[in-house]
């Protein structure tokens, strides 16, 4: 009969209590349950899909701002606002990782930027 105060049901540690090890490798922790493998605690890593969604969206809403307080003025000044938003959101992204990514996302990247600037310089052009 085992002891009261023991951790181990029969000859098996308690996973609640200890580490369970099978030979060098921990096969269980009592803070998670995970094997060690599985690295639930590693770092982030953003993908370039991440990077072009941020992209897309903060521009998105960038412009609609710039277009909207801007709805009373020269169109030359909601496209030059514009323009010089995106090339900053542009640069923001490539700064972030981008140039790095693949080919595809750099120019997926590229052509989102220049079609929204385009819609908001379309909008913009019965102003001029």
């Amino acid at each position: 009969m085992p002891d009261k105060g023991s951790n181990r049901v029969g000859d098996y540690p308690d996973p609640r209590e200890e580490d369970i090890y099978a030979g060098d490798r921990r096969i269980s922790r009592p803070d998670s349950a995970i094997p060690d493998w599985h690295i639930p605690d590693a770092k982030y890593r953003p993908i370039p899909i991440a990077w072009f969604a941020a992209a897309f969206l903060v521009q998105m809403v960038v412009l609609f701002a710039i277009f909207v307080l801007l709805v009373g003025q020269t169109g030359w000044l909601t496209i030059a606002l514009s323009s010089l938003a995106t090339g900053a959101i542009g640069m923001w992204t490539w700064e972030r990782g981008m140039r790095d990514a693949g080919t595809g996302w750099r120019i997926a990247t590229i052509m989102v930027l220049i079609a929204q600037l385009a819609f908001v310089c379309l909008g913009a052009s019965a102003r001029l």
